[in-house]
């Protein structure tokens, strides 16, 4: 009977390759799920919270560039690729634009980050590790997870990231043996992630046979006005999610900085379980929507039933988890970060909502500013109140509540302007009807 099912299910080519683009990702962010925990303990033990802090600071902060030489094409070019990507001629054009764009971008993040190392005291005793850090960038920059995801073949993803992964993986081992080494673990991510980058660049050109043709001006601005209300929306949310790490750095210290990336690392590890859902469904409901609304209503209920259920299932099994299991992957002096963690993980079903009213619905249904907006407003109300409390409580739990209302009150926003839209109703009412 169930064999059956699936069987019939994956003889339409639309739902095969969506089981395909599933596995893919489901086994990448395996390797996301399974060497965090092999490491990050390991990293946790050897490093001590001071060190370890230092690294989850200087990464955060080089994490603003990648913000801005992401410019919001993981979504804006995906979704070009994603329409046009069988004429070979107009995919090679975005192509080009958009690592153009990305490249240039590079080279300014790389010289505002070298007036803020050398410029200031805190930055510049450890201009190393920014300098390690910012390899990321780089190799983030030239891996094009917009096309792959555009044409719907993420299993380039996922190969080339495991790559990546196991390159850190086995070379942390290798070469972090004690405190001193340190300095090792931003180079070696960095490293791997470029090496990633090159090979993604070498297949887009050699398996999908693209070109790159220097780009005119007016096909730079376009994919710049493209990009334009996701990259404020990403840049915002993006700033309100990086930005805790980065002030608790500046106005308490490190070691706190280490106990609250701790607890931020175990959540962003469960939250990647839910992402490779909505990665899957988002270029496949924006396709399904130009087809029929019904359908595309079908389907986005669909993903708001698993993705809630899943979300839920792991936020429980977070809070409940026992003092003693925390300990025994984690030292002693980390036993601050399980009480961030049980109040952080709330977030998991925040962030499924935030992501089933915006991403999945707004951003599909052409509401972009709309979307944009809910995280601008917020988020720059976040990043104001934000410095604020950690000035005068210097507390972190109260950080993360601040957090937590943030996220409720995008939720009801986006809910709200569905509902004014007349979509919220939609939404729910064709669902329930096409599951009679």
């Amino acid at each position: 009977m169930l064999g059956g099912r699936i069987k019939e299910f994956l003889k339409d080519r639309e739902k095969k390759q969506l089981c395909e683009n599933f596995i893919s990702l489901s086994l990448l962010q395996g390797a996301n799920y399974i060497l965090p925990l092999v490491i990050l303990p390991y990293l946790v033990r050897v490093l001590g919270p001071e060190k370890f802090g230092l690294i989850a600071f200087a990464r955060s902060f080089v994490q603003y560039f990648n913000i801005l030489t992401d410019y919001g094409f993981n979504l804006s070019a995906t979704r070009e690729i994603s329409i046009y990507r069988e004429s070979k001629e107009r995919i090679s054009e975005i192509f080009s634009a958009v690592l153009t764009i990305k490249l240039v971008l590079l080279i300014f993040s790389l010289v505002i980050l070298t007036i803020i190392v050398f410029g200031f005291q805190k930055f510049r005793k450890d201009w190393e590790i920014y300098y390690f850090s910012f390899g990321i960038v780089v190799g983030q920059v030239l891996f094009p997870v917009w096309f792959f995801q555009g044409m719907e073949r993420m299993k380039y993803i996922t190969i080339l990231n495991v790559i990546a992964k196991l390159i850190f993986a086995v070379s942390i081992f290798v070469f972090v043996r004690e405190v001193s080494d340190y300095i090792y673990v931003p180079l070696i991510n960095s490293l791997g992630f470029i090496v990633a980058g090159i090979l993604a660049l070498w297949i887009a050109f050699k398996d999908f046979d693209i070109y790159f043709k220097v780009p005119n001006l007016m096909v730079i601005k376009r994919q710049i006005e493209e990009g334009w209300h996701i990259f404020m929306s990403t840049v915002s949310y993006n700033l309100y999610t990086n930005s805790p790490k980065f002030f608790i750095g500046i106005l308490i210290n490190n070691k706190s900085v280490a106990f609250f990336s701790l607890a931020e690392k175990v959540v962003n590890i469960l939250r990647q379980l839910i992402n490779i859902i909505f990665q899957v469904f988002y270029p496949y409901l924006a396709r399904m929507f130009k087809e029929s609304f019904k359908t595309y209503t079908k389907e986005w209920f669909r993903l708001f039933r698993i993705s809630t259920g899943i979300s839920m299932l792991l936020c429980a099994f977070v809070v409940f988890i026992p003092k003693s299991m925390f300990l025994f992957v984690f030292s002693e002096s980390f036993l601050p970060s399980l009480s961030m963690l049980k109040l952080l993980v709330l977030s998991l079903p925040l962030q499924c909502f935030m992501n089933l009213f915006g991403m999945q619905s707004m951003l599909i249904l052409g509401f972009v500013r709309a979307y944009g907006f809910s995280y601008v407003f917020f988020s720059i109300l976040f990043l104001v109140i934000l410095p604020i409390i950690l000035w005068f409580s210097k507390s972190v739990f109260l950080l993360i509540g601040l957090i937590l209302v943030t996220e409720f009150m995008i939720i009801i926003y986006r809910i709200f302007y569905l509902y004014k839209k007349g979509i919220l109703y939609a939404l729910f009412r064709y669902s329930a009807y096409s599951r009679k």
